[in-house]
């Protein structure tokens, strides 16, 4: 059975940029609904026991299995989103992540209004990511559930969720003020740094 991954942080701790009223909904009502409705689809089959990732890449693709990735998936894509922020977020990255952000990507400032610009170019719900792919930082968007590690292919590095509920109590259809202060406040670059260095050792 899929458990809910506690936060790494309290409810209050993002605030003022994500009020305590904000993750108390977010985290305990939809993260929480979504590890609920994904155990009541795998309890008693040959799925239940599976590791949430192993679980979500065997389903994916899969149309009569739809509801139960869009569930799990939803399980990995907020756990990996509340560890993509921290009280003490913000600024910019270091070292290596750093390196490659220029070399790739053309600068923290480039890289900064190309995730805005993403995340605010995905119509309706979705995610914007920071991955590697194939030795190259990438940034892009995902509509609803999908989930880079679906494909097992692309590494990601950081997200910002754009599903309304994700801010609308604290900035209603602002999505741009919310994505300001995701990166200007919030975004927890030695989360990003550390899943870089994982990834690269991998592929080096």
């Amino acid at each position: 059975m899929l458990e809910l991954p506690p936060l790494p942080y309290s409810q209050d701790a993002l605030a003022p940029h994500v009020s305590a009223e904000t993750l108390s909904f977010h985290y305990g009502k939809h993260h929480k609904a979504y590890v609920d409705k994904a155990n009541g689809m795998i309890e008693g089959t040959d799925l239940d026991g599976l590791g949430l990732v192993p679980l979500i890449r065997k389903v994916a693709g899969d149309a009569s299995k739809k509801s139960l990735f869009n569930n799990a998936a939803q399980v990995w894509n907020h756990d990996f989103y509340w560890h993509s922020m921290s009280p003490k977020g913000g600024g910019k990255p270091k070292g290596a992540l750093a390196d490659r952000i220029e070399s790739d990507l053309g600068g923290y400032d480039k890289f900064a209004e190309t995730f805005k610009d993403t995340a605010m170019a995905q119509f309706g719900s979705g995610y914007c990511w920071l991955v590697l792919s194939d030795g190259k930082l990438k940034v892009y968007s995902t509509a609803n559930a999908e989930t880079p590690i679906a494909a097992a292919k692309d590494v990601p590095l950081l997200t910002t969720d754009v599903w309304e509920h994700t801010y609308y109590l604290d900035y209603q259809n602002k999505r741009q003020d919310y994505l300001d202060a995701f990166l200007k406040n919030l975004v927890n670059w030695e989360f990003a740094e550390a899943n870089f260095e994982k990834a690269d050792l991998q592929t080096a």
